[in-house]
């Protein structure tokens, strides 16, 4: 059996994986706030096995929970390979520095950051002790590399997952560990994310102008276009520990 563990598994990008693992037949767990309901449905026409665990991200304790629930579900003697994508992310606040409101930056940094290392730790853990295969993946931004006007915030959390994902990859090669970690850089989507983006203010974020030109042009690709080469990227199993690898190179 294999399984994927999905978090932001409701909408955009973590939809369009836990889709197409399903058709690959590939056991889906997701995590999120709420429920896609069409997984159920979706699960059953296909003949594979879906799971929900809702989970407030920005809750340590919530995370620590659910997710020992999940391994409890997920690592036994009958599984062969975990995949964990560390899908969920947010953008907000979308402000420049000096008018970040203190509960906003706590929010940012626990959903962005700290719960995906806290989540990747736990599994790892688990799926060393099991002698379990694992892929983790850790989807950031092109953000992580260049300063964004009023992104300070998720520029900052993404090269932050950046590093957590180097580094671990290095410990793991380190140890001559079968398990991978690896960073997925998808580009820009047409997502919920991007209507968040593209309803702030110019005062706040200056590329205003240039991310409605991209849903004008039709610049933005699908979320099933990017999973897909995400998917079959880790379905290979052909990857480089810590690497970061972006959807333009695999598109």
């Amino acid at each position: 059996m294999k399984y994927a563990i999905i978090t932001g598994s409701s909408r955009g990008l973590g939809e369009a994986i836990a889709k197409r693992m399903l058709e690959e037949k590939v056991k889906v767990i997701g995590v999120a706030r709420s429920e896609n309901e069409e997984f159920k449905m979706l699960a059953k026409q296909l003949g594979g096995e879906y799971h929900f665990y809702p989970c407030n991200l920005a809750s340590t304790t919530e995370i620590r929970s659910v997710f020992h629930e999940i391994s409890e579900l997920t690592f036994n003697e009958q599984t062969e390979q975990v995949y964990l994508i560390n899908n969920a992310g947010m953008i907000e606040p979308i402000e420049t520095a000096g008018q970040l409101d203190d509960h906003a930056i706590a929010t940012n940094v626990q959903v962005n950051l700290t719960a995906p290392i806290q989540i990747s730790n736990l599994i790892l853990k688990n799926a060393s002790e099991s002698k379990t295969p694992l892929t983790i993946v850790n989807v950031t931004s092109g953000a992580a590399e260049r300063p964004v006007h009023g992104w300070s915030l998720y520029c900052s959390t993404k090269a932050g997952i950046n590093m957590f994902t180097k580094t671990t990859g290095l410990e793991l090669e380190n140890q001559q560990s079968q398990m991978k970690v690896i960073g997925y850089s998808p580009g820009i989507m047409d997502t919920e994310m991007q209507s968040t983006i593209r309803s702030s203010s110019e005062e706040a974020f200056a590329e205003l102008d240039t991310f409605k030109g991209y849903k004008e042009k039709g610049m933005l690709r699908t979320p099933t276009v990017v999973a897909n080469a995400l998917v079959l990227l880790m379905l290979e199993g052909k990857v480089d520990n810590g690497k970061i690898y972006y959807v333009n190179d695999l598109i």
